[in-house]
């Protein structure tokens, strides 16, 4: 009834609080995370004895060896509800078979405990009768030995036998130092244990109230957050509907306004074809009058006298022959003027195309704005919900009935820390007391093994093989006399000593086997959850003490797991009977709330013209004027012929060639002058010709390359342009409305988020017991289990051990010493062995 007790009391530190969890953070896709402070506990987990604990298993193996019978858990139940009493009604058929079940689990313990009492009642008989005996010169008492022919085997078999034994008695004495010590030091901890956990139930307590304020105040960056994004309307719910039409109104207003810009360059490509086409006129104008001045300048020096001397004769005709080749090749003046066009873009150009297209652009991107002028009366109805919702938030730490008990419970930790430091002194100082008798035991054992040790020593080197029972020497037999003293202090103080096993063992087997095992695998739990047990009128002693309805299924076990688990105390003592949080944060009205309001939120988005008639009109003229029509073919093909039919360069150096041949005179000169004359023409005429014919030629490929497919480009524009406008006009709305329910969940999300990691908080991770487990853990399977009843089993099995084989070491003792101590009489000894 006092693990009960203890237990209850335990719990009731926590009834209806929350204690300090662990670490816990939520972090939701919004951004928003929460995270409770941790607290670090100084009270270990789980204890670890250390080296020692092999000892204290072999114990335990002994223990099951001697009580294999399992947990009593139904004796402990009658015994519990009080049906079995002894002082009346003893004679009950009920009560005699139940006696008979609790021998029966008993026996090994009661054999042992018989059988030990035994021992303490007949060994100091035993030796009052041996050693009267040995007054009377019988057992051994007569000082002479009989010549035996095995007397030498017989010697060396005492001799090892004894020894093993002591061996044997060592290793109890041993294990009797060794528990006597650890108990003591872990007595010595005590005082550092209790600490401990009284800091960690203080902590506890103290750290709940600020947990749970410090979770309801994490509302306020919720709310901060909501604010932030419902003054930011403008980017985030204006700018996604701005987002979702873009993909359909953006490119076509790009295409309208790439339009424009290729319009502009059309314009000024056709002013520079023209105007470089007038320039190439005149240029070739020019070209064929300096070719005619030299082909004049030629034909008159071929009348020259000496054409018609037969060796000049044949050079002059070829010259005059081709003369023909000295022609412009062009027909420049001949392809039509591009003037019509020009003054067509002119006239489209009047309507400044890309404003209207800016136009477009300004009232598309003034959505977001729109957006922002027609929510102001909705976000401020919003905020008014919200910060509603802050008031019943701030008002719960109210409503949750932990405040006004927390002092009590601090004060009842206070008293036990009070009686801790009164009586843990006193329990010190009954502790050294213990630990000064178990010293005198194991070193009373200590003596006796420590004479029969000298006098195996003694005896075995100071034998003297060729020395008659007589004639031994002084260490041999006092090595006999050793051997005795052990024999007389082991009758005098055996009987004590078991005595004092017999008693430690009855009560250490017991908490052994009814404490310390059941409360390790939980069985002990399992006997106090037994319905009507503790109380006959509450079927769960646990929920009908802690909640006032003994029906609901609150257990020892359930409460232990849970808490050793790390759980908060509302969902391990099940306090949502007493007060449901679910109901007081009750996500769904306030969300619903929320969304109401976001309900009525009227966005209007209409007159949004990308392109006015005008633009359209400019487009269509742009279409229609021509310059798609003219024939680039015809340009092109005259800007790739060469300006001259003949190369003038190797013109003129076939006719300096020929005038280098004909003799010195008028002639020759003449034809040399011309033939310069040709150079120069092409290097000042021809080649700039050339040059400018080429970039005309590429100026004419570009503008066919912006024109080719007008009327189909400017057509597509329009199509897109007619269904983006359809589009704005017949999609807008459903747009929207989507962006609108996005935006409205994603301010609802913030709350539901925190809501729920609030509810997920106090149910689940605030007020996590695992300080009561381990507080409990450490009364119990701790400082009881491990700090006393181990150690103190490990005492009473080696003393025990020890003790017992004082019986065969007092034997085997007596009959060694007969052949180590001086005798005073002796057979007649033929042969000295």
């Amino acid at each position: 009834m006092a693990l009960l007790l203890g237990f209850l009391l335990l719990l009731e530190l926590c009834w209806d609080t929350s204690a300090l969890g662990p670490l816990s953070s939520t972090k939701g896709s919004d951004g928003l995370e929460f995270e409770l402070p941790a607290t670090n506990y100084e009270t270990k987990d789980s204890y670890q004895a250390g080296p020692i604990s092999v000892l204290f298993q072999i114990v335990q193996v002994f223990l099951r060896v001697v009580q294999p019978h399992p947990f009593p858990e139904d004796i402990l139940r009658k015994i519990l509800q009080k049906k079995f009493d002894f002082s009346t009604d003893y004679d009950k058929p009920e009560n005699v078979v139940l006696t008979l079940k609790i021998i029966y689990y008993e026996i090994g313990i009661i054999i042992c405990a018989v059988l030990g009492l035994l021992f303490v009642i007949l060994m100091p008989l035993v030796g009052f009768c041996f050693g009267l005996c040995r007054c009377c010169n019988k057992c051994g008492g007569e000082m002479h030995q009989r010549q035996k022919k095995n007397g030498a085997f017989l010697r060396k078999y005492f001799t090892v036998s004894l020894l093993v034994i002591c061996i044997f008695i060592s290793v109890g004495i041993i294990y009797g130092f060794v528990a006597n010590h650890h108990l003591r030091t872990r007595i010595e901890k005590t005082r550092k244990l209790a600490e401990s956990n009284l800091k960690d139930l203080r902590t506890l307590l103290i750290g709940t109230p600020a947990q749970i304020n410090y979770v309801l105040s994490q509302y306020t960056s919720t709310k901060e957050k909501a604010f932030s994004d419902l003054d930011n309307i403008k980017s985030l719910l204006g700018g996604g509907i701005h987002d979702q039409l873009r993909p359909k109104v953006i490119p076509v207003l790009d295409d309208i306004k790439a339009m424009a810009e290729s319009i502009k360059e059309t314009r000024e490509a056709l002013l520079n074809v023209n105007n470089t086409l007038k320039e190439l006129k005149m240029s070739t104008a020019q070209l064929n009058t300096s070719l005619s001045d030299v082909k004049r300048n030629l034909e008159q020096s071929l009348n020259d006298p000496m054409c018609s001397v037969p060796p000049v004769a044949t050079t002059c005709n070829n010259i005059r022959m081709s003369l023909g080749q000295l022609d412009d090749n062009t027909n420049l003046g001949q392809l039509p003027s591009l003037d019509k066009q020009i003054d067509n873009i002119n006239n489209v150009l009047q309507t400044d195309l890309s404003s209207l297209v800016q136009k477009g652009y300004k009232s598309f991107n003034d959505i977001p704005e729109m957006v922002q002028n027609q929510t102001t009366d909705i976000i401020s109805d919003v905020k008014r919900t919200l910060n509603s919702l802050g008031s019943d938030i701030e008002n719960m730490s109210e409503q949750i009935p932990i405040q006004d008990k927390l002092s009590d419970f601090i004060g009842y930790i206070n008293d036990t820390e009070t009686y801790i430091h009164r009586n843990l002194p006193t329990l010190e100082e009954y502790d050294s007391y213990r630990w000064l008798g178990g010293l005198i035991v194991c070193c009373l054992l200590t003596l006796i093994v420590v004479f029969y040790y000298l006098g195996l020593m003694c005896g075995t080197f100071g034998y003297d093989r060729h020395a008659t029972p007589t004639r031994r020497g002084c260490v041999s037999n006092t090595g006999g006399i050793f051997l005795m003293v052990g024999v007389g202090i082991s009758f005098l103080f055996c009987w004590i000593l078991m005595t004092i096993v017999v008693l430690t063992f009855v009560i250490g087997g017991n908490m052994e086997k009814l404490v310390c095992e059941p409360y390790q695998n939980r069985k002990l739990f399992q006997i106090l959850d037994t319905p009507y047990l503790l109380n006959e009128n509450w079927k769960y002693y646990l929920s009908g003490m802690v909640l006032n309805k003994p029906d609901i299924n609150l257990t020892f076990e359930q409460v232990y797991s849970d808490c050793k688990e790390n759980k908060g105390i509302y969902s391990t003592l099940k306090l949502e009977n007493t007060y449901n949080i679910s109901e007081h944060l009750n996500i769904q009205e306030h969300s619903r709330n929320l969304s109401n309001d976001f309900k009525n939120m009227n966005v209007n988005i209409d007159n949004i013209v990308l392109l006015d008639a005008a633009g359209r009109k400019n487009l269509m003229d742009f279409s229609s004027s021509g310059v798609d029509t003219i024939d680039y073919n015809v340009y092109l093909a005259e800007m790739g012929k060469t300006p001259t039919k003949v190369n003038l360069l190797s013109f003129a150096d076939d006719l300096d060639t020929k005038a280098n041949n004909l003799p010195q005179g008028s002639l020759k000169q003449s034809l040399k002058n011309n033939a310069q004359n040709l150079k120069t023409i092409h290097h000042g005429q021809v080649m700039p010709l050339e040059q400018s014919m080429s970039t005309i030629n590429q100026s004419i490929k570009e503008l066919q390359h912006k024109s080719s497919g007008l009327r189909v480009k400017v057509a597509n524009i329009l199509s897109s342009l007619d269904s983006a406008q359809d589009f704005l006009q017949t999609r807008i709305s459903s747009v929207i409305v989507k962006e609108s329910s996005k935006y409205g969940n994603m301010i609802i999300g913030y709350f539901e988020h925190y809501l729920q990691w609030v509810k997920i908080s106090i149910t689940e991770q605030i007020a996590a017991c695992k300080p009561v487990a381990t507080a409990l853990d450490s009364a119990v399977d701790v400082f009881l289990c491990s700090y006393i009843i181990d150690p103190m089993n490990l005492f009473w099995f080696g003393i025990g051990k020890a003790t017992i084989f004082l019986l065969p070491a007092i034997i085997f003792a007596v009959k060694l010493a007969k052949y180590y101590r001086r005798m005073d009489s002796e057979d007649v000894y033929d042969d000295i062995l």
